[in-house]
This record gives C-alpha cells, structure tokens and sequence, in this order.
C-alpha cells in the first residue's frame, strides 16, 4: 500500500483529504508543518507527499528546497491558493512535480497523487532495463539516475557526476532518449510523463527541460542532448556544441 503524506495546517481540509486518500487505498499521514514533514520524509520515506505552501514552521518552497537539495526525488503535488501562472512556474522550478489550485476536486487530487505513485515506481516498459549510453551521458533506467562526463574520455570517478534529477525530470529525459532523433510535442509528453492533455498555457515541460538542460547540458563541456524542435517541442539528438541548432 502506497504512503501519502498530507502536509497542510487547515484541519478540515486535512481530514476531507485524508478520507478521500484513504478510501482510495492509500495509507495516509498527516501533519500540520514543514519541520515535522521533513522528519518524516528523511525517515519514513512517503511515496508522494501533497504539500500546501503557506504552513508553519519550515514553509511549502523551503521545503522544496531542502528536500531536493538532500537528493530527495519523493513526487511532490503542491496544493495551493495561489492561482497565478507565476506561482506554478516558479514552484515547479524549485522541484516540485506537480500543482493544483485550491479549492481543489478530491477526484482529481485522487487521480494525480496515484499517477505520481505509478511514475514514480514503475519505468517506462520500451527499453526497461537498458542503460543508454551515449556521447558522454548514461541513463540507468533502473536506478532512475542519470550521470553526465565532466571532463576528458575516460571512466574515472572523479570525470562523471549524477545529474540528481527529479522523477518527473528523469521520467521526461527518459520518455526522450528512448526515441532518439524524434521530435515529441508537448502534449505527447504532457501526457507520457505527467499522464495528462496538454493545456496552452501550461509550462510543466518547458519549465521540467529547462531543469534538464541545466543539470546536464551545461555541465556537458562538448555536448548538448535535449534539441529545441521548433514548431512542435522537443528532441533527445547529442550535438556537439558549436553546431547546437
């Protein structure tokens, strides 16, 4: 049974939300600040936690930071009053892998923490267990890592780094890599990695590509990996940079 950590300091909606969960097979935790849901995330590792911005304590975005700055990739689905297209954006930059606005459909809040749950546990089936390997990138579908070449050709330690993604960063750059060379629209990789239909002005894949290309691209000396493919969205193509499109 699947863990669900409810972090949100308004009791009523801490307990509506704890018996929807509940009721659709989840185990649910529930508490009422940011101090004790990071004790809880380092120690009893929920499978997703939904995290509410404005609580006590330690608040919703330096929680984000410091999970994620700990290498942390628990799916995180923020639940907040803030409706604005600045908000989102700037809390799925800061790690989390999701966003609803309050007041928010238990159906839907059902819905979104289980695919949280199923992409974080389960790779995509098309090339399950092998390692891509390529132009000084690997990407190990079974430990959902992701480590880039600093330097040099060789397989010293001290030249590579993990690239520490996120799930949904590694589930996009996986979703990617595995079809090399074709371009994938936003929509289709809305719902590959996010499970749902794409909206106009939704950014979760330019804003989860920038993260991507940060975290790898430009830490590549020669190469980049995730191309811009105009008029449609994006394609996994290692480039050499001086001739990056």
């Amino acid at each position: 049974m699947a863990t669900v950590l409810i972090v949100e300091d308004d009791p009523v909606l801490q307990q509506v939300m704890r018996r929807h969960l509940s009721a659709a097979g989840f185990d649910v935790e529930t508490v009422g600040d940011g101090d004790r849901a990071l004790r809880k995330l380092r120690f009893e590792r929920p499978d997703v936690v939904v995290l509410d911005l404005m609580i006590p304590g330690t608040d919703g975005w330096a929680l984000l930071d410091q999970v994620r700055a700990e290498g942390d990739a628990t799916p995180i689905i923020v639940l907040s009053a803030r409706s604005a297209e600045f908000d989102k954006v700037h809390v799925l930059e800061r790690g989390a892998d999701d966003y609803m606005t309050k007041p928010a459909s238990m159906h839907e809040l059902v819905a979104r923490v289980k695919t949280n749950v199923r992409r974080a546990r389960i790779a995509p089936s098309a090339r399950a267990a092998e390692v891509i390997d390529v132009a000084g990138l690997r990407v190990d579908p079974m430990r959902q890592r992701a480590v880039v070449r600093l330097a040099g050709d060789g397989d010293a330690p001290d030249t590579w780094t993990d690239a520490a993604l996120t799930v949904k960063e590694f589930r996009l750059l996986w979703t990617l890599a595995c079809s090399p060379g074709r371009a994938m629209s936003r929509d289709e990789l809305q719902q590959r990695v996010w499970g749902v239909p794409y909206r106009p002005r939704d950014r979760s894949v330019d804003v989860c590509v920038r993260k991507i290309r940060e975290k790898i691209d430009e830490r590549s000396p020669a190469t980049t990996y995730i191309q811009t493919h105009y008029g449609i969205g994006y394609r996994f193509e290692p480039t050499p940079r001086e001739v990056t499109a």
